[in-house]
């Protein structure tokens, strides 16, 4: 068999190549956008891309499915739920996909959405089981699929639940590449681990540890982890008419009135000088696309970086996540400039009567917080809703501080005296030696 497991680190999302070496026939199974990876992998194992399946209209990303159909004339196929407005072939309950020795048999396994199915591959040069299984954003290595995404979430749960069992039927030897690995917001605790089996998962994972389904629902429909930024969006261009290549940007003198800049550079050469209104999210950190996604609006980006091949790299990262509407790119930034504050700097700015924002999650929050700060994650900070003081300074805090730093910027664009605590954060805090309060819940 051809396999080829293919990972974007910056959303946490996986895909793959699988091919036949005797017929010289291939698959992609849920495709990025950036496409190219796949033809270079066929091409170097010297085998011809026939089909792209979907395992799920996916909300974190934008597929290649348009790309491999426009401009390779490579055929689609998802399951009939999914009620796609693109052509596509039907991939029904038990369907399999023949590329000769190698078969890929389809499992619906709804629950984090109803169209949503696995796909066991068999090589019957080693026999008619199967040998592995792609599962999608159902069975993760650790953990299981939100139900929330698409449905109500207890009806997801429910639908779930024996979606799991299902594929636990497959036999415990059967090795498991799923969707997604750490650092994807479709999961609560998943490994970063890019592979495991159904038998080990049997044994480890919390999803698979109850057979009861009541319990099972009131566990998995829980969630407080934030949904992926522009979902309905990406669910909407995702299950429309094909999205094909999309033209380069061209360099700009200057960022255009009306226009959202988003500065990619360093946080460091973002402070010294940008573009008035500026968002600071630095594609050298980690989730890039997410955090981005996150502060933009949709509207038209302009992109500022420090070199071409800077803007080229967000310009990839940004289009993944369906962001499309780039205008055009600036290298350098302006005048504006942003202070930044070191850990060490915390006491006597607050002793001062500044405003202390901690910008992390409501969980992160919880193992341990400064006293009087506010809990207003980053990302809920890019919709305005805030209810802050202009008259006093606001500085913003994470855990390390690339956070910090995307939310002063936010901030500063709305005409706040912000700034972020960067090179620390509570981590360097607490290191310090300084008290943190933890949240208690009631009866502990």
């Amino acid at each position: 068999m051809i396999f080829t497991q293919f990972v974007d680190d910056a959303l946490g999302c996986a895909s793959y190549l699988v091919g036949d070496p005797r017929t010289r026939h291939a698959v992609v199974v849920d495709p990025a956008f950036a496409i190219e990876q796949y033809l270079d992998e066929a091409e170097k194992r010297e085998v011809r891309i026939v089909r792209v399946l979907e395992t799920h209209t996916h909300a974190d990303h934008l597929s290649g499915h348009g790309r491999f159909a426009l401009e390779h004339g490579v055929p689609v196929s998802i399951h009939p739920a999914a009620d796609p407005e693109y052509p596509h072939d039907a991939l029904p309950d038990g369907m399999e996909i023949e590329l000769g020795d190698i078969v890929l048999r389809c499992i619906h396994t709804p629950g984090h959405r109803p169209e949503h199915c696995c796909l066991a591959v068999v090589d019957r040069t080693r026999g008619d089981e199967p040998w592995l299984v792609l599962t999608g954003d159902s069975l993760f290595v650790g953990d299981a699929a939100r139900p929330d995404l698409a449905v109500e979430a207890r009806a997801g749960a429910e639908g779930l639940f024996h979606s799991l069992r299902r594929l636990t039927e497959l036999g415990d030897g059967v090795e498991v590449y799923p969707g997604h690995v750490a650092g994807s917001l479709c999961g609560k605790a998943m490994s970063s681990k890019a592979s495991t089996t159904i038998g080990f998962e049997r044994r480890f994972n919390p999803a698979l540890q109850t057979e009861d389904v009541a319990l099972f629902i009131a566990e998995s429909s829980g969630i407080s982890a934030p949904r992926p930024p522009n979902m309905e969006r990406i669910v909407g261009l995702n299950r429309g008419p094909f999205v094909g290549a999309q033209p380069e940007p061209p360099q700009l003198p200057e960022p255009p009135d009306g226009v959202v800049v988003l500065d990619v550079r360093p946080v460091k050469d973002f402070a010294a000088g940008h573009h008035s209104g500026a968002l600071s999210v630095p594609v050298s950190g980690t989730r890039f696309s997410t955090k981005a996604a996150f502060v933009l609006d949709g509207g038209a980006v302009v992109v500022a970086a420090t070199g071409v091949d800077e803007a080229a790299d967000a310009t990839r990262a940004l289009r993944s996540v369906g962001i499309l509407d780039i205008a055009g790119y600036v290298l350098g930034g302006g005048p504006e400039r942003l202070d930044l504050v070191a850990v060490d700097q915390l006491d006597a700015l607050l002793a001062q009567g500044a405003e202390l924002i901690d910008v992390r999650e409501k969980d992160e929050r919880d193992t341990g917080y400064i006293a009087g700060s506010r809990n207003i994650p980053y990302r809920l900070l890019a919709l305005g809703e805030a209810d802050l003081p202009r008259d006093k300074p606001i500085v913003t805090i994470c855990e390390t501080g690339p956070r910090a730093a995307i939310a002063a910027s936010i901030l500063s664009a709305h005409g706040f005296d912000a700034h972020p605590v960067v090179d620390g954060g509570i981590d360097s805090w607490v290191a310090a030696g300084n008290p943190t309060v933890e949240f208690r819940r009631c009866g502990s």
